[in-house]
Parts: C-alpha cells; sequence; structure tokens
C-alpha cells in the first residue's frame, strides 16, 4: 500500500515547532483531509474558511497546502448548496480527458 503525504501546516504558531492544541488540530485537520477526494477537500476547506470569517481563506490556504483559488470556488459550490455538483458521479458529466478514439480520427 503507498503512503499518503500528509501536508504540513505552514502557519506561524505550527512553524515554531514547540507542541500545542493548535498544532495538534491543524495535523488532524490535514490527516482528515489527506483520506478526501478533490471535491471533498474543496468543501470542507471552504466550510472551515467560512467559520474563521474575515481571512479565512488565506488561512485554511496556509494551512491545508489548497489555493485560495480553490478554496474560494469551494464556497462557491456551498453558497448554491452544491446544486451544480454531480451526487454519484466525481466529476460533471462532459468533465475530463476525451477518449482516445474521439482525438483520433479514423
Amino acid at each position: 500500500m503507498s503512503q499518503i503525504e500528509i501536508h504540513q501546516c505552514q502557519c506561524p504558531e505550527c512553524q515554531i515547532g514547540t507542541s500545542s492544541p493548535i498544532q495538534a488540530d491543524h495535523q488532524r485537520t490535514n490527516l482528515l483531509m489527506s483520506r478526501l477526494d478533490e471535491q471533498q477537500r474543496r468543501w470542507y476547506a471552504a466550510v472551515a474558511a467560512e467559520q474563521l470569517g474575515h481571512g479565512g481563506t488565506k488561512r485554511i490556504a496556509q494551512i491545508t497546502g489548497l489555493n485560495v483559488n480553490t478554496i474560494r470556488r469551494g464556497r462557491r459550490e456551498m453558497a448554491q448548496g452544491l446544486q451544480e455538483r454531480p451526487r454519484a458521479r466525481q466529476r460533471v458529466a462532459g468533465g475530463g480527458r476525451k477518449a482516445v478514439e474521439k482525438k483520433q480520427p479514423t
């Protein structure tokens, strides 16, 4: 089984190096994030950023390593009630790479 890489938080509290409850919380957050799929990570980060309020997106980006634009996208999707997102699929219909047969005409 391959080892899943867990992001190391880049916030000032975690960079000090001393063990603290904040550092433990960030480690648990990143452990959970390592087990979620792409859209679940985006949505979890969006909810966490929303809870922090002003500056939350930047702070969560620092903690999780996600891009701020990814978190903003998650916030938009959550604000729309995930209406545009499919339930049973990872990607929206038509998303992803095209099949090789469609790329190369015969």
